[in-house]
């Protein structure tokens, strides 16, 4: 990237730790330019590596004015030797550096941790399994904060303390599902700071069910004699749906035998929601959590359906907006490093408030107005760097 290069292609400049993965006689182009034309290519709904060349032709004279283009545009077959070779752990730590630099602290936030599985990056001459990527994902910005692959969705549970530590999550709130309810990943998150909500399901042993049993218990006697928070919603709408969303809290869990093995656990939820669409049979799901924090029924409530957020706008998006799931990009290092590049792409079009459009909307525009795809780029500025 030349030394005059405008101040809104800042954002690029947290890759340019990104370790070059070729021997010096194979570098015909800048690793930065391939990294930059890959992203722009992939703000600009482009999918893989053709267009990431088609792209770059197309803009060539527009890149050119702050890119070193005297080698020309890479091969699609270059982007793809040198995305799939790329360090992705190199690349996840840039990804986290610029989103912490975008002064999008955790401290008193929602962080949520969940999986998705990429699932055409399998190859059966191969043998290789489809890729499965932990995120980590800040409710109140609705950003990524950064990812780490596995192989398995089973993999979680050793993904998951990785991706923490990784994370700088002091004053956070981490919510994981049944998967991640582990004592290692509690005990990983207190120590780094932070608290915790779990879902609880059979995978626990006995501790689901003994959940379950108090909160019967308890529910059968009206709470009678058990300290304990409620809290209810009702939502309705014009098509004859109507949910009733009941939440009931305890810090009560002294009886709990395995109480000393659980770090910091404090508190257990059971959520109830009850459906009724038309006509139809109403009915009725528990859910049960526990927790570190020592809160009322309503914010446990609100949390958790906050960690939910993560499938909606996280996990939806990347199929919605950028076909994720259709990807066919298998080679090595290449369905991590795209999956990351996506996320860069996502939380630059989420970090824009200039319109109030859905993100496939967004990068179309990008697509066909250069000033627009400017404005997306200064979006991803960290906050101390000026415009």
């Amino acid at each position: 990237m030349s030394a005059d290069k405008p101040r809104y292609l800042g954002v690029f400049t947290f890759f340019e730790a990104v370790p070059e993965p070729r021997v010096e006689r194979t570098r015909l182009h800048p690793l930065m330019n391939i990294l930059v034309i890959a992203l722009l290519a992939m703000i600009c709904v482009g999918d893989g590596w053709e267009d990431m060349e088609d792209f770059g032709l197309a803009k060539k004279s527009w890149l050119g004015t702050f890119l070193d283009l005297r080698q020309g545009i890479p091969s699609a077959d270059t982007f793809r030797r040198v995305l799939s070779a790329v360090d992705p752990k190199a690349f996840n730590a840039c990804f986290i550096a610029w989103v912490q630099a975008l002064a999008v602290g955790t401290s008193g936030k929602l962080v949520a941790i969940d999986g998705k599985t990429l699932r055409h990056s399998f190859d059966r001459a191969t043998g290789q399994k489809a890729l499965h990527v932990v995120s980590a994902w800040i409710a109140e910005n609705r950003l990524t904060l950064g990812q780490i692959a596995t192989e398995e969705k089973s993999n979680e549970i050793t993904a998951i303390p990785q991706l923490l530590e990784m994370l700088d999550i002091r004053g956070a709130t981490i919510t994981v599902d049944a998967m991640g309810c582990q004592r290692a990943i509690a005990e990983k998150i207190i120590d780094q700071g932070a608290d915790y909500i779990m879902g609880l399901k059979g995978n626990q042993g006995t501790a689901h069910r003994e959940v379950e049993e108090f909160f019967t218990e308890a529910h059968a006697r009206d709470f009678k004699d058990v300290e304990h928070t409620f809290h209810e919603t009702v939502d309705g709408s014009d098509h004859g749906r109507l949910e009733v969303r009941r939440a009931w809290a305890s810090h009560e869990i002294g009886w709990f035998a395995d109480l000393p093995k659980w770090r910091g656990l404090r508190s257990i939820i059971m959520i109830e929601s009850e459906r009724t669409v038309g006509d139809a049979e109403t009915s009725i799901e528990r859910r049960y959590y526990w927790s570190s924090h020592v809160l009322d029924a309503q914010t446990f409530a609100a949390m958790i359906r906050g960690h939910w957020g993560i499938e909606n706008e996280l996990h939806w998006c990347l199929d919605v907006g950028f076909r994720e799931d259709e990807s066919r990009i298998r080679t090595d290092h290449g369905p991590e490093n795209l999956a990351l590049l996506r996320k860069v792409a996502m939380n630059l079009a989420k970090s824009d408030r200039t319109r109030k459009k859905g993100i496939q909307a967004k990068r179309k525009r990008a697509a066909w107005d250069d000033a627009y795809l400017i404005t997306l780029l200064q979006a991803g500025l960290p906050q101390n760097q000026p415009n």
